[in-house]
């Protein structure tokens, strides 16, 4: 066995680790923000520090390893690309985002994931994965391209109806009844596991499923947290709405 094969193996019993842990103490920003853990800098400069290894890391292996890679290599990099540029650089501006906080801790702990998870795609992927002409029609690429792209419109539809709600009836919280908000708490996440499925299917890598079962370790666990918010928090919160997966859970 490869030690990258073994480096995946110890990720995976991480994100396992992370995904219980998780169900017992919610990462504290946004809406579960507390107190205790470290220094707390402006919100929108944390969120663009821990996600630009996502965009500045990716494109640096590239130009680096160019000779490397494929046009199929080159389509996987510009949706990466789509899906990071528009999270590290354009949501981060969009979201009222003004006095608010974060600890530094989030976005410590949130950079070394992102060096550790570009690295592992980079290499499970762009390097390692041989991808021929064929590839853009094969099954896996087809189904996989669907997902990503529906994860993503879902992902940022969600995230820009929570935003316009602050606009039209003012900063804070509030009860969204509209787009996938009818059926579940949290269709930002849901997007977003959809997206990285799709990442994994049309990538057709060991790399790209440690990537989905991480994002959906991170965001399962918090769409439960925010569905039980949104319960406490609202009396005439719909009793038949699901967290995070219509009509499951």
């Amino acid at each position: 066995m490869s030690f990258f094969n073994i480096f995946l193996i110890v990720w995976l019993i991480v994100g396992l680790i992370t995904f219980i842990y998780l169900f017992f103490e919610n990462a504290p920003y946004g809406r579960h923000i507390k107190t205790g853990w470290g220094k707390e800098i402006p919100a929108r400069l944390g969120w663009i520090v821990m996600e630009s290894p996502c965009v500045v890391l990716m494109i640096f292996l590239t130009i680096i390893y160019y000779k490397n890679l494929n046009v199929i290599h080159y389509v996987f990099l510009i949706l990466w690309l789509a899906h990071y540029i528009h999270r590290t650089f354009i949501y981060p501006f969009m979201v009222d985002m003004e006095n608010q906080k974060m600890p530094i801790s989030i976005p410590i702990s949130a950079i070394s994931f992102n060096f550790i998870n570009v690295s592992i795609q980079f290499y499970g992927i762009f390097l390692s994965g041989e991808y021929s002409y064929q590839w853009f029609m094969n099954p896996y690429f087809c189904i996989g391209i669907g997902l990503f792209i529906s994860g993503m419109y879902i992902n940022i539809r969600s995230d820009y109806y929570m935003i316009s709600l602050r606009k039209t009836r003012g900063p804070g919280y509030h009860q969204p009844n509209s787009f996938l908000y009818k059926y579940i708490s949290s269709p930002n996440y849901f997007g977003e596991m959809i997206e990285w499925l799709g990442w994994a299917i049309l990538t057709a890598s060991s790399a790209g499923l440690i990537f989905f079962f991480w994002t959906v370790a991170n965001l399962f666990p918090r769409a439960i947290a925010h569905h039980k918010w949104y319960k406490k928090r609202f009396e005439n919160y719909p009793k038949n709405r699901k967290a995070v997966i219509p009509g499951i859970i």
